[in-house]
């Protein structure tokens, strides 16, 4: 029996996320044509791979068993394609790049203006997430965003230090001392709690008066513009909003780390090269911006 490479993605998916709509996501396609697709599967098979439950598609043994098997040829098929990309030394064709929001609206957006300008031949597809984007499965070609530790498997450039602050609305701070204690805080909810900058908050001031709780730090930025408390902010987001102000100094270890990402094995393809090579360079201008010197 044949086991076609997209029923197998289609099954994984759905093993993946324990939905039909959330293998529909991952996978770009809708609802109906994954619903098709696992039932065809599975009759052609003979075999049940999930139990439809109340709560979502749960494997069975023999889906155990096709998920076990079916995941190394997965990451056999990724590997391979990594590694024919990575013989590519042409400077065209589709590069994906992957960044944040807070990212993108502050300072890339004019740095991939002058690349595109430089390689016209290359087409940037953007993929703006706040989570980590997996470049192992090809889910994009370049990372550009902050963490402290990189995975094992990319290899990269580091930018520079995200610096992060204590920020106000000046309306917010009349009247007030710039008493962390005595303020108002607005900061992020539980889907955000792992960035360095929560855990220094949280470790720092356990019993600090929240009002706002934002699964978007640029939540965080308009409700403090709004003057509704205080907020750990990056600079680069804050220091060139006339509406805000800095309560304090960039505090170490609440910060991160900006770097330029992409898998081992495509490190040496034409457009990968050429991305990091300009983005090392051009970045570079925005320095001061990112570690808090630009204010």
């Amino acid at each position: 029996m044949s086991f076609p490479w997209d029923d197998l993605r289609v099954f994984l998916e759905i093993a993946r996320t324990g939905s039909l709509n959330g293998a529909a996501r991952a996978l770009g396609v809708n609802h109906s044509t994954v619903f098709r697709r696992i039932n065809a599967f599975e009759d052609k098979l003979g075999v049940r791979l999930f139990e439809r439950l109340p709560t979502g598609y749960a494997l069975t043994v023999a889906g155990e068993e096709m998920q076990a098997s079916a995941s190394r040829v997965e990451r056999e098929i990724d590997r391979l394609d990594r590694r024919i990309t990575g013989q590519d030394l042409r400077l065209e064709g589709t590069l994906v790049v992957t960044t944040t929001d807070t990212i993108i609206e502050n300072f890339l957006t004019p740095h991939l203006y002058k690349f595109r300008k430089m390689y016209p031949g290359i087409v940037l597809e953007l993929v703006i997430d706040n989570q980590n984007v997996n470049l192992s499965k090809r889910q994009a070609d370049v990372a550009v965003r902050p963490t402290r530790n990189p995975p094992e498997t990319l290899v990269g450039r580091k930018v520079g230090e995200v610096a992060i602050a204590p920020y106000a609305a000046p309306k917010y701070m009349k009247g007030r001392e710039t008493d962390f204690k005595a303020l108002d805080w607005l900061t992020v909810d539980e889907s955000l709690s792992h960035l360095a900058a929560a855990k220094w908050f949280r470790e720092s001031y356990p019993d600090a008066n929240v009002v706002v709780r934002a699964n978007s730090l640029f939540g965080l930025l308009h409700t403090c513009e709004a003057g509704m408390g205080a907020a750990l902010l990056a600079c680069f987001m804050a220091d060139n909003r006339k509406t805000l102000k800095r309560i304090g100094d960039p505090i170490p270890g609440a910060g991160s780390t900006l770097w330029l990402l992409t898998h081992e094995d495509l490190r040496h393809t034409g457009r990968v090269r050429a991305f990091m090579d300009f983005m090392a360079e051009s970045l570079s201008s925005e320095i001061d911006l990112i570690e808090g010197r630009a204010g």
